[in-house]
């Protein structure tokens, strides 16, 4: 089970890391039944494969949700 503790830290390092990635619209944090992941929102499936399947140890999932624009 992974605590929220090392959650953000892997988030931050994974931010550090997609920084600029025009594919990645959100870096966050959610709730599991194993603890906490590190989620991934999308702005299309072709980015996935540049989002590594964990970071030390927390895993990160995706999330296709589109491009996003300011109302």
């Amino acid at each position: 089970m992974t605590d929220r503790a090392a959650a953000r830290a892997a988030k931050s390092a994974l931010a550090a890391r997609l920084s600029g990635d025009p594919g990645v619209v959100g870096i966050g944090l959610s709730r599991r039944e194993s603890g906490y992941v590190v989620k991934v929102d999308l702005a299309d499936a072709a980015v996935a494969p540049r989002v590594p399947g964990d970071v030390d140890g927390v895993r990160v999932v995706t999330e296709v949700i589109g491009v996003v624009r300011p109302l």
